[in-house]
């Protein structure tokens, strides 16, 4: 098997454990916000603490500011997805999630001053249309979730420009392990105040949150050392359509017809992004 069949193996099984990071989320409802994204850190401390005992040099970080950014605009759009999961249904929340990509093109070029080609800001633009037949904004809709969910994938984008820059000085696990540990530190004193004891089921399922978060990471991270990104971001699009069946097995989600509308809008702006970035790389 060549490297790029790797890469899109390993992309694929991180869509599937990121979706089910999201539906485990989902599914412990009545906990606390600030409980699930500290189990969904506090896991993964624990678990890359054997990474550090073997290998002392994750500790090292060679760019401070930057990784204080990263974890700064993790931290924000973790808790506003989770946040965002709480208040619709989970396709949806996913959905307005995988924005964050496009959000990241138009970021990239103003911050780090990337060129940006007419084919990304038309599917940056189709994209948006995307979300404006999906969210069917209304004037009887409340839109306050949407905007929980579109501020959370613009926290995201934040972050993961800042890891395209990052990338260049530490490596992936001191960016994931610096992440999880800065994460639990700050959300530990919010924590105490809203601690809701959990039964040893929901103390399972609050643990898998870091599980499948901590196993969808690093799946993702071993993805780009066998094929560039350029050819691997349009399989993590792969999340809505888990994401989507896992709604519909467990919560009975209905399919509408502007839901598939929207999410195919997004999918096919995916797609454009994806040849455009292949394009330039062939050039």
């Amino acid at each position: 098997m060549n490297k790029k069949y790797k890469g899109i193996i390993l992309i694929l099984l991180a869509a599937l454990f990121f979706s089910l990071m999201a539906t485990t989320v989902k599914s412990v409802n009545e906990f606390p916000l600030i409980q699930k994204v500290f189990f969904r850190n506090f896991i993964g401390v624990l678990i890359l603490s054997g990474f550090v005992l073997r290998d002392k040099k994750i500790l090292k970080v060679n760019n401070k500011l930057l990784l204080t950014g990263r974890c700064a605009f993790g931290l924000t759009g973790v808790f506003l997805y989770y946040w965002s999961l709480s208040l619709l249904n989970l396709s949806e929340a996913v959905v307005i999630n995988k924005l964050s990509p496009f959000f990241v093109i138009v970021l990239g070029g103003i911050i780090l001053k990337e060129k940006i080609k007419p084919a990304q800001f038309l599917a940056v633009f189709i994209a948006l249309a995307g979300i404006v037949v999906l969210l069917r904004p209304q004037m009887d809709i409340d839109m306050f979730p949407a905007i929980i969910g579109l501020t959370g994938a613009l926290a995201a984008a934040g972050a993961y420009t800042i890891i395209r820059e990052l990338r260049h000085s530490d490596s992936p696990l001191t960016i994931v392990f610096y992440f999880c540990l800065s994460s639990t530190v700050v959300t530990l004193p919010f924590l105490i105040g809203q601690f809701v004891m959990p039964s040893m089921m929901e103390l399972f399922q609050l643990s898998m949150i870091g599980v499948f978060a901590l196993i969808a990471q690093l799946l993702m991270t071993n993805a780009y050392r066998y094929a560039p990104a350029s050819q691997l971001s349009i399989y993590t699009y792969m999340n809505i359509i888990f994401s989507t069946l896992w709604g519909v097995l467990f919560w009975n989600e209905s399919l509408s017809s502007t839901f598939l509308i929207g999410a195919g809008l997004i999918i096919f702006a995916g797609s454009i992004n994806f040849y455009t970035a292949n394009k330039i790389k062939s050039v």
